[in-house]
């Protein structure tokens, strides 16, 4: 996945059992529709004092020991068996899981020519909780970004035509669980992961614009009434990497 929704509208969105406070800032949070690499998203983190708080961070974890508040890395997404043992995500791996509250999130049908997006979201239109990483890079000037990278791993629940792998899912216990470091492997996470109902639909390719943004980017549209397009056009493909 390179791009996600985070617009949750209601507290109904939001499991019962997370602390109404928390749910009130990701509910009267900014809405954004094409959440990619280097934007910013809300994110539930364990705090300096031991407290599950809501924190903006920006997506594509930049690792503590880099030399710059970037990287040439692909770090959106982190492989969930290899997360453990990669230079880039085994700190933040032993010491800062969170959670990354989503509405849907947008990927890629690669068996049209030209590949088309699809946005996924659950049946009940609830927001999902997908399992990810924290980072907190400091720069010699006194500089500082906290950063984050979602955990992906194969989820049967992706409708076809779709390749069946995504984010890592959590119910609420499981992903308090997991945040407050309960979970220490990648097979016990992926053990408790959640399976929700999962739908999809063809959306504009608009989303390849970053500083495309707005509801409409939800709208579905028929990929047939666009069949002029090139295959061979740039596309931001889903790479699941």
């Amino acid at each position: 996945m390179r791009r996600f929704v985070q617009a949750i509208a209601t507290r109904d969105a939001l499991p019962a059992s997370l602390p109404d406070v928390l749910a009130d800032a990701l509910v009267h949070g900014a809405d954004h529709y094409n959440i990619a690499k280097g934007k910013t998203a809300l994110v539930l983190a364990i705090n300096a004092d031991k407290k599950l708080c809501v924190a903006p961070m920006t997506w594509g974890l930049v690792p503590r020991w880099s030399k710059q508040a970037s990287t040439p890395y692909t770090t959106v997404t982190a492989r969930l068996e290899r997360a453990p043992k990669s230079r880039i995500f085994s700190q933040a791996w032993k010491e800062r899981p969170c959670l990354v509250p989503m509405t849907g999130y947008y990927k890629w049908d690669r068996q049209r020519k030209p590949a088309w997006p699809h946005f996924i979201q659950r049946r009940d239109g609830n927001a999902l909780l997908a399992a990810g990483l924290w980072e907190t890079w400091k720069g010699e000037d006194g500089s500082f970004l906290h950063s984050f990278a979602i955990l992906t791993a194969p989820n049967m629940a992706i409708p076809p035509p779709l390749t069946q792998d995504g984010p890592v899912f959590l119910a609420m216990a499981d992903a308090l669980a997991w945040v407050r470091g309960s979970i220490g492997s990648p097979r016990s996470l992926l053990r408790r992961a959640e399976h929700p109902l999962l739908e999809s639909y063809p959306v504009s390719r608009a989303i390849r614009q970053v500083e495309e943004e707005g509801y409409t980017l939800l709208e579905p549209v028929d990929p047939d009434d666009h069949a002029s397009l090139s295959p061979d056009e740039d596309e931001d493909y889903d790479e699941d990497e």
